[in-house]
């Protein structure tokens, strides 16, 4: 590791100023990502500012019935906390998806969705990652595959966004509010994210100095949700493919009808997946098996997998249709090939 400076914020404001000013700066909050590649020699700032004793602690409602949640609030306590669970059960269950319970208690809500996307190589200092020095090359390109991107990807990288939080955070049409030297901005999450294109180096839309303060959810909608990961062992482990959807039939015609519906993917792109295509289909369609293969076939048709990861496209599609049947009540009509089969 190399030598840094170190400072420890006691106001959000001097905290932004602080890294604002120096090129070479980052913040640390729960430290779960940045404290490996400080290790690893993967980052190496010249100045961490700490900023844990900023007051960025709170859960509130909001005035149109949404909720304020602090970018310091621990990610246990969030998916702890009733009026999450009872609102937006697929955010409680994304937070209890990822990392360790350990982690969990650490990891801050505003760093969950600033870690890195990343895979092997981008961790590997010993390899080429255009991630870590753009234009040395992407090592993972005729190497291992099994996590990487189907959707979204480039030449240049073809890593996968780790956050289980965010999958959920996509769905729900989060945003998140940031402070920077130029004031205050919300950003949607949807948009928060890059796909790597040339870039693969800038994981996100923020300017160098700005600080997420808060998440905002929107007033809880009708309908039920979830979310589901699929992963190579049951606990600290990426997902292989996730799913996070909510939706709302309405059954009071002579058929029900999918009357709204929202969903995400992870596992499966440079960021979190928000999957219109299969979004299109659904709405205004019937709840049947058949609905939600078109719907899952719609936004996979441009899926390009590597040579170590062609499982993902069935391991998505059998993600997409269970998670859909389980919500609408139409199981039984699923076809008897399941997640499971397509994991080869």
């Amino acid at each position: 590791m190399n030598p840094f400076d170190f400072e420890r914020a006691t106001d959000t404001a001097g905290a932004v100023a602080s890294v604002a000013d120096r090129p070479d700066a980052v913040f640390l909050a729960g430290g779960t990502n940045l404290v490996d590649h400080l290790k690893l020699g993967v980052a190496e700032p010249a100045l961490v500012v700490d900023i844990n004793r900023l007051d960025l602690t709170d859960i509130e409602e909001l005035a149109d019935g949404g909720l304020r949640i602090g970018a310091m609030v621990r990610n246990s306590d969030a998916a702890a906390d009733p009026r999450i669970r009872r609102d937006y059960p697929m955010l409680s269950r994304a937070l209890l998806s990822g990392a360790s319970g350990q982690l969990r208690n650490v990891a801050t809500m505003g760093g969950n969705l600033l870690q890195r996307t990343r895979c092997v190589y981008f961790q590997d200092t010993t390899t080429p990652c255009n991630k870590r020095e753009p234009g040395s090359g992407c090592s993972a390109i005729g190497g291992y595959t099994r996590y990487h991107a189907i959707l979204g990807a480039s030449a240049d990288c073809v890593a996968t966004h780790p956050s289980d939080m965010a999958v959920a955070l996509t769905a729900l049409d989060a945003e998140v509010v940031v402070l920077g030297p130029t004031g205050e901005r919300r950003i949607p999450v949807t948009e928060l994210h890059r796909l790597p294109g040339d870039r693969p180096e800038q994981d996100t839309v923020l300017e160098h100095g700005e600080l997420i303060t808060a998440l905002e959810l929107p007033c809880a909608r009708m309908g039920r949700s979830t979310y589901r990961k699929i992963r190579d062992r049951a606990s600290y482990a990426f997902a292989l493919v996730s799913v996070a959807a909510r939706v709302d039939v309405d059954a009071s015609g002579p058929a029900p009808i999918i009357r709204e519906t929202s969903i995400a993917l992870g596992g499966v792109a440079h960021k979190p997946w928000r999957a219109r295509a299969a979004e299109a289909v659904l709405r205004g369609a019937e709840p049947t098996a058949e609905t939600f293969l078109a719907a899952a076939d719609a936004e996979l048709e441009a899926a390009e997998p590597l040579e170590g990861n062609s499982f993902k496209i069935p391991m998505t599609r059998g993600a997409i249709t269970t998670v859909l049947a389980e919500l609408t009540g139409a199981s039984e009509d699923l076809p008897e090939t399941t997640t499971e089969d397509a994991h080869e």
